[in-house]
């Protein structure tokens, strides 16, 4: 991929807004990624001001609930959500919690999610209403290969009448495959059950509309591709799933109405899965400066191109490397690669790559994988340096790999 003068300059410029990217190769947004210096600038000023005004003032408070609702319509510009289907959360995880226990489950109930797919924080919740109430739980053994028919077999099979939920990963975090979860969720609501979806590995990095994929429930992550702060996140749950679930949050917005009544009267949209308690302002400030610089400075179409394409040609060049097994699957891949090196533990190769291009990326422990975060901030030149490592590292074991340079320094007297 050969960047034309015009987008060369574009993408030199917006790295130069992503200051990490100065640190080495960065390779794991799906962990975290890169924070934009106008982020962190909006973020260090409120802490500033918080510093030396002070957090106590009653304005302080109705600050954060327009910073909220700011937040909530930059997430659901990218998602092609209404800001009224939107609950703001701390983390992806506690999306996928609420959902799960939004409902109003009973001993005997069913879910379904997948095995060696989803994220733990995924199946934690799952876990939690099999082990307390006496839920059954089905786990789909799926194979990382993307196969869509196999993949929609195995749910088709798995989704029988009297199901309640079906929990799954849009992309899993591991293998980098991309769940068909339109097909999916259309299985699941001919058998009455309501769809959840954990979008942290999607969101930002592929093109998401919530309303087409027929999710009831949607888990966005702030701190990954969307290039937000930690402890960031949101739920989008869809207007005809709201009469089905049963959490209602008591929040600041209650207090408004100085009706006490309100508190136990469900919200009409998302807001009723979130509480105003506990809402870091300065968090939900650098959230929506995050999401509001992607979408409108950098432009989410040129990056979702982009970082796809990019990530693809990552993926085709491991693959054509004797010695490596690429994981992902080239036919449903997102912005994750994932790979092993023959005769490599996949540490081993970590360590090489990080002390001889920089490279910033993380392992699978499961999967003794590496796996590779291709965002559209990567540059060509470093994803050519980092492969040429690794095709040096196929002629090699790490015992007969040669000794990375040292600079000896000498003392003086």
């Amino acid at each position: 991929m050969s960047p034309l003068p015009a987008e060369a300059d574009k993408v030199a410029a917006l790295r130069q807004a992503l200051p990490a990217l100065s640190a080495g190769v960065y390779l794991n947004a799906g962990t975290c990624g890169p924070l934009p210096a106008e982020t962190a600038a909006a973020m260090a000023e409120l802490a500033d001001w918080e510093l030396r005004t002070g957090r106590a003032s009653p304005d302080t408070y109705f600050d954060v609930v327009q910073r909220m609702e700011e937040a909530r319509a930059s997430i659901a510009a990218i998602v092609g959500a209404d800001t009224r289907d939107i609950a703001l959360t701390h983390a992806v995880t506690e999306a996928m919690n609420i959902a799960v226990w939004s409902l109003d489950w009973r001993a005997g109930d069913r879910a379904v999610s997948a095995r060696g797919f989803e994220h733990p924080g995924t199946l934690s919740g799952l876990y939690a209403v099999r082990d307390r109430l006496g839920v059954s739980l089905k786990l789909v053994d799926l194979d990382g290969s993307g196969d869509r028919e196999r993949v929609l077999a195995a749910f088709d099979a798995a989704i029988s009448p009297g199901t309640r939920l079906v929990s799954l990963s849009h992309v899993s975090h591991a293998t980098g495959a991309v769940l068909p979860i339109a097909e999916i969720a259309e299985i699941a609501h001919s058998r009455g059950a309501l769809l959840a979806v954990d979008g942290a590995q999607a969101v930002g990095a592929i093109p998401v509309d919530v309303a087409s994929l027929g999710a009831d429930l949607y888990g966005v992550a702030g701190q990954k591709w969307l290039l937000g702060p930690e402890g960031t996140g949101a739920l989008v749950v869809s207007p005809g799933a709201l009469e089905r679930l049963k959490i209602t949050y008591a929040s600041f917005w209650s207090y408004q109405t100085e009706d006490l009544d309100s508190l136990a009267r469900p919200w009409p949209n998302a807001r009723r899965f979130e509480g105003t308690s506990g809402i870091n302002h300065g968090l939900i400030i650098g959230l929506a400066r995050s999401c509001g610089w992607l979408s409108m400075y950098v432009g989410l179409g040129w990056a979702l191109e982009r970082g796809a394409a990019l990530a693809r040609q990552t993926a085709e060049r491991l693959a054509a490397l004797d010695g490596v097994s690429l994981i992902t699957p080239l036919g449903a891949m997102a912005g994750l690669v994932t790979f092993r090196i023959a005769g490599w533990p996949a540490q081993a190769v970590l360590d090489e790559l990080g002390a001889r291009a920089f490279v910033i990326a993380r392992v699978i422990e499961p999967l003794d994988a590496v796996r590779f975060s291709v965002g559209w901030f990567n540059s060509e030149e470093e994803l050519d340096r980092v492969l040429r490592l690794v095709a040096e590292l196929t002629t090699h074991t790490p015992d007969s790999m040669p000794a990375r340079r040292t600079l000896t320094i000498i003392e003086g007297p």
